[in-house]
């Protein structure tokens, strides 16, 4: 089988039609250890039968992720602290592709 070459970004791990709804490669979970590994408390949760979305960031405690955001839904270039954003579009930015198998 071709290897199959799909291009995201990491606001869409954020985003309840993220990665085309769920229905192409969901690719959360990069997200998520990105974050991680920078030493955040990353978390995310199904949304319907196949999207996954981050609902939770918290560094020494503290959600990264204001009260009243309206997760899933709101840009997260617009609630996250810049360090955060800072963050991610160095480790993940919107120019990278991944291949995945069909």
């Amino acid at each position: 089988m071709p290897t199959i070459i799909t291009h995201w970004s990491w606001v869409e791990a954020f985003d309840k039609f993220g990665f085309d709804d769920g229905n192409g490669p969901v690719m959360t979970d990069e997200v998520v250890e990105a974050l991680r590994t920078a030493g955040y408390d990353a978390s995310a949760e199904s949304w319907g039968s196949h999207n996954i979305v981050i609902g939770s960031i918290k560094h020494l405690g503290v959600d990264q992720i204001p009260a009243g955001t309206n997760i899933g839904y709101d840009d997260p270039r617009s609630y996250l602290p810049k360090a955060i954003i800072d963050l991610l579009d160095a480790a993940l930015p919107d120019t990278a592709d991944t291949q995945v198998q069909p």
